[in-house]
């Protein structure tokens, strides 16, 4: 496994970034209501099978950086889809699996796609950097390694990762409730079909409205009827932990939930903790038809793709169930 360096170097967070990198990073950040870059300094993996290079770099980044280490590639791709770092700074040469080798796989997976490579190599010829380009590196730095130019680099890339991110954040996320959107939903549930259809697994959808939910708006005002979305989002996105689950804000006062390799009974049951957690949170709601707090109705619906099946006929089918729900009396199940 890779392992974290420490020692007793103090590091302090200092910014990484021009004034205007800055501006540009808090202005994206307000657009998607996150600020974790600025609470967090870039995560720099060193990739090296020798540990007095690791130690070179790592005086360079320490101060400002949280820096970690692999002594191998397949280590380097344990680390990296676990817990993605910002960067990538790798060694070309190493045994049994090299530089150019760790970034094409790095390259190949969804998760790791977009994590910058710099390789950092004492093979200083235009054919290597040529390939290291070609497998898919951002930048090509020689040793022995110019702290001041290591840096500057980094830098850079750096904040063009963090820029891609929150832009990738503003178009992916529903910037009231922080929730996936309809476009994020409809790109991981195409991904999970293809999963669920490759191996033979059920996948599920919930569809979820908040009750009387016009009303709400209409005695409230609609201003706190968007606080009220984004604390049943909040609660909603806090009951799903499975790393391929997928909450979102479908429209409205409606939500959406898709969950991979689940059965119908798991989903329902997921479904009726979903209703206990809305209700726990007593969110007030004179005017509702059902209570006096807000309350959710839910549709659960689960197939196992075939290979001519539509998936928008589950997507159809969890809504009528949630029809069913309503009509039923609503604050309720319904598959």
């Amino acid at each position: 496994m890779a392992a974290r360096i420490t020692n007793a170097i103090l590091r302090k967070h200092t910014a990484a970034n021009t004034d205007t990198d800055m501006a540009t990073l808090k202005y994206l950040a307000s657009l998607t209501n996150n600020q974790e870059f600025l609470s967090r300094r870039p995560r720099i993996l060193i990739v090296d099978d020798q540990v007095i290079n690791i130690q070179t770099l790592y005086q360079i980044f320490a101060d400002d950086h949280e820096v970690f280490m692999a002594t191998s590639g397949q280590k380097a791709l344990e680390f990296c889809r676990q817990t993605p770092p910002d960067l990538l700074l790798l060694d070309v040469m190493m045994p049994e699996m090299d530089g150019l080798e760790v970034c094409t796989r790095l390259k190949q997976e969804e998760l790791t796609a977009d994590i910058p490579v710099l390789f950092v190599t004492a093979q200083n010829d235009a054919g290597e950097e040529s390939r290291a380009l070609l497998a898919g590196g951002m930048d090509f730095i020689s040793k022995p390694v110019n702290p001041d130019v290591v840096r500057a680099r980094v830098k850079t890339h750096i904040t063009l990762k963090l820029q891609h991110d929150l832009l990738k954040k503003l178009v992916f996320t529903d910037p009231l409730t922080g929730l996936a959107n309809r476009r994020s939903f409809d790109n991981s549930y195409d991904k999970e079909w293809r999963h669920c259809q490759r191996y033979g697994k059920s996948l599920a959808i919930l569809m979820i409205d908040i009750d009387c939910f016009k009303q709400y708006n209409d005695h409230y005002g609609h201003q706190q009827g968007d606080v009220c979305l984004a604390a049943v989002a909040a609660c909603l996105d806090a009951g799903f932990r499975r790393p391929h689950d997928v909450v979102a804000r479908y429209g409205g006062e409606e939500f959406i939930c898709l969950m991979s390799e689940c059965e119908l009974g798991a989903a329902i049951s997921k479904a009726e903790s979903l209703l206990e957690a809305i209700v726990a949170q007593a969110i007030p709601h004179i005017t509702s038809k059902v209570g006096e707090i807000v309350t959710l109705s839910i549709g659960v619906a689960a197939t196992v793709p075939g290979n001519s099946e539509d998936r928008a006929a589950l997507v159809a089918a969890a809504d009528e169930k949630l029809y069913v729900a309503k009509q039923a009396g609503r604050n309720r199940v319904a598959s």
